[in-house]
């Protein structure tokens, strides 16, 4: 059977939902007759008319707003902004509106919209074309956000996010819509808010998303090649994170490397290090447990209980077995090696604006290390 390109998928999805609901609808710049920039929306509207499939001026913020309100009086409205950097202009109808209308209104009203289209960064493209928005989006509550990275899951997660009672931001990659493979047969669904184990191990912990997955898959297998056991996560759900399936893996590695193209500063992976730091690795529990207590301030008590905690730590420190060319426990190297492997990579694909966050504190020679590296 031949493979689906990511695109069609996100078109089947898209077609599969109008058909079994007459609420879903289509609007945005170009979804009508000419079938989307990227063509997801190729004939729905000879299908399904100009009203369910509707063309907009370009006016971001005006059409967003719309579905907003389409949203409340029934319909399930799908927003395409062409090029998700475009939507920056209707931050204020997805912030002040589409995330708080249902708690503001006291429950009165849900909104579910999903706004979709294609970002990340590309080739031969402007800035404004090439940027990854998911963290200027990730503080505002009451969205969900997610990330599809291959056809099955692009399908499977567009479904889901239809159907779904809450806005949902959908980034696709410009980079990824030719991307092919064979999908499941029948009707079929993603969940919104787990990640997908692509691969178990048991040396190192690595998180990516979106299109890093594919170059985090290549140096896996070189990673492999030398005897290091990689436990790669696709995030899939940016928020809320499927802190479960990130929690176990990282208690199992005890290290972690995260791969993004978001920024970072502020960005999805300064985020989800913050949040393993502190429900992976318990520095505030074990300082707690040390001695160290809000309101003491006395800075050789500080000093002490580190000085304690380090000394536990160094007697704790894991064993990796199976590194081929490392020895046993020297589990920084372990991971030091695979974030330069994976850099190395990401520069001879060209990936501007790659970067990598190497996260966790690492237990080596008794001392906490945190360590961020970026292309």
């Amino acid at each position: 059977m031949a493979g689906t390109l990511l695109f069609n998928a996100l078109r089947e999805a898209i077609d599969e939902e109008m058909g079994r609901d007459p609420h879903v609808c289509v609007m945005g710049e170009d979804v009508g007759h000419y079938g989307g920039s990227y063509k997801v929306t190729k004939d729905l509207a000879e299908k399904y008319g100009d009203l369910r499939v509707l063309d907009t001026p370009i006016a971001e913020n005006g059409f967003t707003g719309m579905a907003v309100g389409a949203a409340m009086t029934g319909l399930r409205p799908i927003v395409e902004g062409m090029n998700m950097g475009f939507l920056l202009l209707a931050f204020n109808q997805i912030s002040n509106n589409m995330g708080m209308l249902r708690y503001t209104s006291g429950g009165n009203f849900t909104i579910p919209t999903v706004v979709r289209g294609p970002g990340g960064v590309g080739r031969q493209l402007g800035a404004e074309h090439s940027q990854r928005l998911e963290a200027y989006f990730h503080a505002v509550p009451g969205i969900k956000i997610v990330a599809c990275s291959t056809p099955t899951n692009a399908k499977g997660l567009m479904k889901a996010a239809i159907r779904d009672n809450n806005p949902v931001l959908f980034f696709e990659h410009v980079l990824l819509y030719n991307l092919s493979e064979e999908l499941p047969e029948g009707d079929y669904t993603c969940a919104l808010d787990q990640a997908d184990l692509v691969k178990e191990g048991t040396d190192v912990t690595i998180l990516t998303y979106s299109r890093m997955r594919h170059h985090c898959l290549k140096a896996v297998e070189q990673l492999e090649a030398e005897g290091v056991s990689v436990e790669l996560i696709d995030l899939i759900s940016l928020k809320p994170f499927d802190m479960e399936t990130i929690s176990r893996s990282i208690r199992k590695t005890n290290k972690v490397i995260v791969v993004e193209e978001c920024m970072k500063t502020g960005g999805i992976g300064a985020e989800l290090i913050a949040l393993i730091t502190e429900q992976c690795f318990g520095l505030q529990q074990r300082l707690h447990t040390a001695g160290v207590f809000p309101g003491m301030g006395q800075q050789h008590r500080r000093l002490q209980a580190v000085g304690q905690l380090r000394q536990a730590e160094a007697k704790q420190q894991p064993l990796i077995q199976g590194a081929s060319g490392f020895q046993q426990g020297d589990s920084l190297a372990i991971a030091q090696h695979a974030a330069q492997l994976i850099q190395r990579l990401l520069r001879r694909h060209q990936t501007a604006g790659g970067q990598l966050l190497l996260g966790g504190l690492w237990r080596a020679g008794g001392e906490r290390r945190q360590q961020g590296a970026r292309r």
